[in-house]
């Protein structure tokens, strides 16, 4: 590792995660420019394609994302007919989105651009090393999650 890294950080497994989120942000970051997208995007659609048409706040709580960032991100979406908005028929105040043929392509081709970002951030790992690193984060975040 980093000659100029005191050695206290470099066993410290916080600090070492956050670098490694900040290179894994950058990387997907990058990847999601190349093919003209934001992760917003890519979460909105993986969303949609696993549970299907659904209002936007509920959308906002299987991302995790605002609720203004959402419709940023809905609009942009919709902009590019990856999405389509209709009115809730059961509450005429919501809209249901509901992804088109175009947003499940561009779907796919995001999901590559993740892919890709995958092999280059986890490189040095196994895969069984990504596995095991997998659960190991799931437990963290499920535990943080629930209040734990």
């Amino acid at each position: 590792m980093d000659e100029q890294t005191p050695s206290v950080l470099l066993q410290t497994p916080s600090w070492l995660l956050t670098q490694s989120a900040a290179h894994a942000g950058r990387i997907i970051g990058e990847a999601f420019a190349a093919g003209g997208a934001r992760m917003y995007h890519f979460r909105l659609l993986a969303t949609l394609v696993e549970f299907g048409p659904a209002s936007q706040a509920a959308l906002g709580r299987h991302t995790g994302i605002d609720r203004s960032d959402v419709v940023a991100a809905l609009n942009e979406l919709a902009a590019d007919g990856y999405v389509d908005r209709t009115p809730d028929p059961e509450d005429g105040r919501r809209n249901i989105i509901t992804l088109t043929a175009s947003g499940r392509r561009q779907h796919k081709r995001l999901a590559a651009l993740v892919a890709q970002a995958q092999d280059e951030i986890f490189a040095p790992l196994t895969p069984a090393d990504r596995a095991r690193l997998i659960t190991l984060l799931g437990r963290l975040l499920a535990h943080h999650q629930t209040g734990s």
